[in-house]
Order: C-alpha cells, then structure tokens, then sequence
C-alpha cells in the first residue's frame, strides 16, 4: 500500500505539467524575440510608400528625358529643313528674277547694234524709250517701284538730304531737286532718294 503511493507520487502528472510550462515559455520568448526582428527588419509602410514614389519619380524622370532629346531632334531637324527651304527659295526667287531680265538684256544689246549702224537719232530715242519702259514694267511686276519726291515734304523715311537750297518760305521743308532715284520693296526702302531740300 505504501509502495502504490510512493509510485503515484513520482508519476504525478502535475509534475510534467510544471515542467512543460517551463519548455513552451522559452520557446514562446524564442519565437517573439525572432517575429520581433523581422518586425524590426521588415520595411514599414511610409517607407514602402516613399520607395514607390522613388521609382515612380524615376521613371518619370527617364521618360521626360526622353521626349525632351526627342523634341530636341525634331526641332533641330525643322531648323535644317526650314534653312534649307529658305536657302532654296532666294536661289530660285533670284533664279526666276535674272531670267527675266534677260530680255532687257537682250533688247540693251539691240540697241548698241543700232547706235553704231542707224544715224536716225530719232529712232534710237525712241528704242531706249521702249528698253526704259520694259524696264519699268520689270520693276512694277516685281513689287519694285520709285519713290515719289517732286512737290514732296521731305521724310527721312524715305529721302536722304543731300544739301540744302534756299527757295523762300513757301518751299521750306519740301523737296527741291531729286539727284539720285529712291525704291521700295513692297513697303519697304531698299534705296533713299537723294534729294535737295528748301529752307
């Protein structure tokens, strides 16, 4: 009877249970140290956030770089182009000018044939009348035209005094004499008319 309660005692299962407490507390202490460190380790949200910013803000960056040397390409490809066509307009533009005047060159070149045959004085004014004319009508079709000055107030938008001539009050300020012709372009000067004003 003594020998039973001797045996139960030592098989007390309370006993088991006060060592396995033991065992699961270190393990538990093991396992929140090791879910602390990787709490610790694992990046938190601001800073997965502000690396998702990062990349967005480089991708940005690489993709605004690109369009930028894209637009430099094709600007700088509109600039040749648009030289090139500059170029190539004033050469046919004085391609198409010089062709034109080459009948007037022609008809000038008829003319100093008959000044050295014909003794019909007459008839020579007459021909560089019609040169002088043909002349004219080239310049009109061009947008080329004289610069008006007889009777004219003088400007020096437009005439370049040469000199001065007293011819009373009534003739103050306006042109006197032209010595040289002026033009336009279209509306603008490409050569002053020299001119003799009154004061």
């Amino acid at each position: 009877m003594g020998h039973n309660k001797h045996k139960n005692t030592s098989e007390n299962p309370k006993t088991n249970v006060q060592e396995n407490p033991e065992v699961q507390t270190e393990e538990t202490v093991q396992t929140t140290e090791n879910q602390t460190k990787e709490t610790e380790n694992a990046p938190t949200e601001p800073e997965q956030n502000a690396e998702e910013r990062l990349r967005e803000a480089e991708e940005r960056i690489a993709d605004l770089e690109d369009k930028n040397l894209r637009m430099m390409a094709e600007f700088d490809n509109y600039r040749r182009r648009t030289n090139k066509e500059k170029l190539d307009l004033m050469e046919t533009a004085g391609e198409r000018i010089f062709a034109d005047m080459l009948p007037l060159a022609d008809d000038m070149e008829r003319a100093m044939q008959a000044v050295e045959k014909s003794e019909d004085i007459t008839a020579l004014k007459e021909g560089m009348q019609l040169i002088y004319q043909k002349f004219l009508q080239f310049l009109a079709q061009n947008k080329v035209t004289p610069i008006e000055t007889e009777g004219k107030d003088f400007s020096t938008d437009e005439h370049e005094a040469v000199t001065t001539f007293a011819a009373g009050e009534d003739k103050k300020g306006k042109i006197i004499d032209c010595t040289q012709k002026g033009y336009k372009l279209g509306e603008k000067v490409i050569r002053f008319a020299k001119v003799v004003v009154g004061e």
